[in-house]
């Protein structure tokens, strides 16, 4: 049942930093904010693939750690706790105008909004997994997709699958505190930076290629060990671990754009200048919005949020003086 208590005025798809950001300032702005996110947890590419980089383009940090910032985007949103309600584990699949309310489905529930602000980047994305039966039972207890915090890692055995950058980068960086490492590839090239690859030649790291995964033991409830085939051969062996970590990448997708009713350019939203697509009431910022000379920058998200939040607001309250004042003068602490 659609009651005044359950429409929103704003409501934002994508927990990302970008979206994050554009919570909070519609919160600062007084509205009542929804946020919607597909993952498990906040924070987007920067919390979820490279927590512990650093990153060199957010104003006024010269360089900052992907879960830092995420951290601090947090905490900026608990400054408008009581005007943000947030959703984790939904996927916004629909939406469509009735009576000039949106109703946003998810795969959860249903929503109801007087706008939309699209901040969900190219869209959902998930890990690449190994596909080996069974091991969706070992997710977060010792088969991990991404790597949160190191510390976690200190002195234990570890496995990890993949060839690229981000598989290379961790291998190089927990050989340092765990007790063991062993990289498995596919091939015997990689696919990561050739100076990385270099480092890691010279390190203790055990390279194992051209290794496949095939399969694995439990013991107590977690994976005890990993076995690998050698490509075109039938040669195979079990590697004993701790912990393993899958690191082949992952995948977006905005698979529900097309159900969406609003022009688009691949995985975007095409906006005018105000942020708005081409339905009214909708706009999108960060990588969901494209437009002419677009630059697909964190920083430039920071500053298109509050000009998509105050368009937003002109055409949910157009008699209200929407004035933009000072911060200082909206948070006294």
């Amino acid at each position: 049942m659609t009651t005044k208590e359950n429409i929103y005025d704003i409501t934002i798809v994508g927990g990302g930093p970008v979206g994050l950001f554009t919570a909070f300032y519609a919160g600062l702005r007084g509205v009542r904010v929804k946020l919607i996110e597909s993952l498990s947890e906040l924070g987007g590419q920067p919390a979820i693939l490279y927590p512990e980089k650093k990153i060199f383009d957010v104003p006024a940090y010269p360089a900052i750690q992907g879960k830092d910032l995420v951290a601090n985007l947090i905490k900026q949103l608990d400054l408008v706790a009581d005007k943000v309600t947030v959703c984790l584990k939904e996927e916004v699949q629909t939406f469509e105008k009735e009576d000039d309310i949106f109703v946003i489905k998810t795969s959860k529930a249903s929503h109801y909004s007087k706008t939309i602000i699209f901040a969900c980047g190219n869209g959902a994305f998930s890990a690449r997994k190994l596909g080996l039966e069974g091991e969706e039972h070992y997710e977060q207890k010792n088969l991990f997709y991404h790597v949160k915090s190191i510390e976690q890692f200190k002195d234990r055995n570890i496995v990890i699958c993949g060839g690229g950058d981000s598989a290379v980068d961790w291998a190089l960086e927990l050989e340092k505190i765990a007790s063991q490492v062993t990289l498995v590839h596919r091939r015997d090239q990689f696919r990561a930076h050739e100076h990385s690859v270099e480092l890691l030649k010279k390190s203790s790291v055990k390279i194992m290629t051209p290794f496949i995964p095939v399969g694995f033991e439990d013991k107590n409830g977690s994976i005890s060990q990993l076995t690998i085939q050698k490509v075109k051969t039938d040669e195979f062996v079990s590697l004993p671990l701790d912990d393993l970590i899958v690191s082949f990448g992952f995948t977006t997708s905005n698979k529900n754009l097309k159900n969406w009713s609003i022009e688009s350019q691949r995985t975007s939203i095409k906006v005018s200048s105000s942020f708005e697509s081409s339905q009214k009431g909708v706009f999108a910022v960060g990588d969901a919005a494209v437009y002419d000379g677009k630059l697909d920058l964190i920083a430039t998200g920071f500053g298109e949020a509050p000009l998509a939040v105050s368009q937003a607001i002109k055409l949910i309250y157009p008699d209200r003086d929407n004035r933009v004042v000072h911060s200082t003068s909206l948070i006294n602490d």
